[in-house]
């Protein structure tokens, strides 16, 4: 489980700006950051491990390897048996001092010595870090693979990263996407510095870097503005917001009547395809849209005759049908395309973008979207599609996440998600285990979570853009709706645990408005 104590998210590149940001006022120096990232590491190494062990430490040639030996002597000092592999570091560096602060030996940073020595009781691997651009190679290469051998897992901490990571793209330099490559090493515990970075959170990330923890070595005070566009929402990863709290709760304490609190039209499908629709309606009535109406075609009104009788039922085969269903003056928000069959949502898709109304567009309307890429959306819209429907939509970027994982500079699902944002002009989130809500205006939230694996059952995409449509419809922006819906979304599935059906999302949703937001690592 992973804790952060921040919710802001930068870059590589933003991390090293906002490092020569905070040196070049003199307010910190290289070698104060380094000593404090290696006594961050220490402090927490011993705060896992409280009894004094053997640990082998790697330390890679950079400012990486720097944080080694700061790590080796402060472990060395409080009575660990330390064993150092190291690169000699560039003369007149930060990592350079460091080196020169180590006062044991530095043996070959190569697999062979690594053997050689006794099986340690931890590894620390401060060989790459955030600045890695290419694929470790040699002896490196051959190293870190050891570190992936059985013998050797839950024994290995990482310094910002385990080596090989891309730290913007989260996937493993010179390995591709897909599945995390057998023997890839992972670490029990990586500490990152000041901020999480998006490869901590995507593709292979998660995976890799066990549980992640972010030590702050004092940027926030001194760190220039404007540097981050991301936030993490995602349950462990970043504190939740406290007003997602206080918005739940006044909306459902509030003072009204179900006019007041906001209207959802969930479009449903033709005969036998109304499933989909019910989840999705039903998610939105539990979030607290104060009247939810389905709206099947005709011939299919009769399929929808049962329980929850809260569901109001209207027949809409026609988009003249929607466009009148749309000129409701109360608050409402639509939901298009979950159960509703591709033909009928590319009949109805016009007179959904035409009525302006906060809009959910999922599943089918997705890709009825996609054969009319030239139609305005709504200024509260928001698009949910899997990586197959983000493919049909955007074919150049989701080309480039295939094709680009094996080498940096790589199109990370973040910045993906950000362009096809800013080009449609809609609110976009793209799922997956690692999913990632963007806004035209650049902001970017990821709610990287893979330990649901239950949540991969049919419905579950219903249930989230009911749930998107229903805070809509309360009058929360696009952006904000997303942002919570999923992690509602995932909170339920959390509480639920395995077995889940997505019906029982929707069942656990009461508690869980109640109590939010739940505690940090839940």
């Amino acid at each position: 489980m992973t804790r952060l104590h921040g919710t802001e998210i930068v870059t590589a590149a933003q991390m090293r700006a906002i490092e020569s940001a905070a040196m070049g006022s003199g307010a910190v120096t290289g070698l104060q950051l380094m000593t404090r990232a290696g006594a961050a590491v220490a402090g927490l190494i011993r705060l896992r491990w409280p009894r004094p062990r053997r640990v082998t430490v790697l330390c890679g040639p950079g400012a990486n390897g720097g944080d080694g030996f700061v790590i080796a002597r402060l472990l060395a000092g409080a009575g660990w048996t330390v064993r150092l592999l190291g690169a000699e570091p560039a003369p007149g560096t930060d990592a350079a001092a460091a080196r020169a602060a180590w006062q044991g030996p530095v043996l070959p940073l190569t697999r062979q010595v690594f053997d050689a020595g006794p099986r340690p009781d931890l590894c620390v691997d401060a060989i790459f870090g955030t600045g890695l651009s290419r694929p470790p190679e040699g002896e490196v290469a051959a190293l870190l693979h050891r570190l992936g051998d059985p013998d050797l897992q839950g024994r290995l901490v990482a310094v910002d990263a385990p080596s090989g990571l891309c730290l913007d793209c989260g996937v493993l330099l010179g390995q591709g996407r897909g599945a995390l490559p057998a023997g890839a090493a992972r670490a029990t515990l990586t500490v990152a510095f000041d901020s999480p970075k998006p490869g901590h959170l995507l593709e292979h990330g998660p995976l890799v870097c066990g549980d992640l923890i972010c030590a702050d070595i004092g940027l926030a005070e001194i760190r220039p503005q404007g540097h981050s566009q991301t936030v993490a929402i995602g349950p462990g990863f970043a504190r939740p917001d406290p007003s997602e709290g206080d918005w739940l709760r006044k909306t459902h304490l509030a003072q009204g009547h179900k006019f007041t609190h906001g209207a959802a039209l969930i479009v449903a499908g033709g005969p036998a395809q109304g499933g989909a629709a019910r989840l999705a309606a039903r998610a939105a009535l539990r979030v607290g849209a104060g009247l939810v109406t389905l709206c099947p075609p005709a011939e299919a009104l009769s399929e929808h005759a049962l329980p929850p009788d809260a569901l109001m039922r209207r027949a809409i085969g026609t988009g003249a049908d929607l466009t009148g269903a749309l000129q409701d003056p109360r608050p409402l928000a639509l939901c298009l395309g979950p159960g509703c069959g591709i033909d009928r949502a590319t009949a109805l898709l016009p007179a959904a973008l035409a009525a302006g109304r906060p809009l959910v567009l999922d599943a089918d309307a997705l890709t009825a979207l996609a054969r009319s890429p030239a139609a305005p959306l709504p200024p509260d819209c928001v698009l949910t599609p899997h990586a197959g429907e983000f493919a049909r939509l955007f074919p150049d970027l989701a080309g480039a996440l295939k094709e680009d994982g094996r080498s940096t500079p790589c199109l990370s699902r973040a910045e993906a998600a950000r362009q096809a944002a800013q080009r449609i002009g809609a609110v976009l989130m793209l799922k997956g285990p690692d999913t990632v809500i963007a806004a035209p205006a650049g902001q970017v939230a990821i709610h990287s979570d893979m330990g649901l694996p239950w949540l991969a059952t049919a419905g579950s995409g219903d249930v989230l853009a009911g749930l998107i449509t229903g805070l809509m419809a309360r009058g929360l922006p696009a952006f904000e709706a997303a942002c919570l819906g999923m992690r509602l979304h995932a909170a339920a599935a959390r509480r639920h645990g395995p077995g889940l059906i997505a019906d029982d999302l929707i069942d656990q949703l009461p508690a869980l408005i109640a109590a939010w937001p739940p505690s940090l690592g839940r």
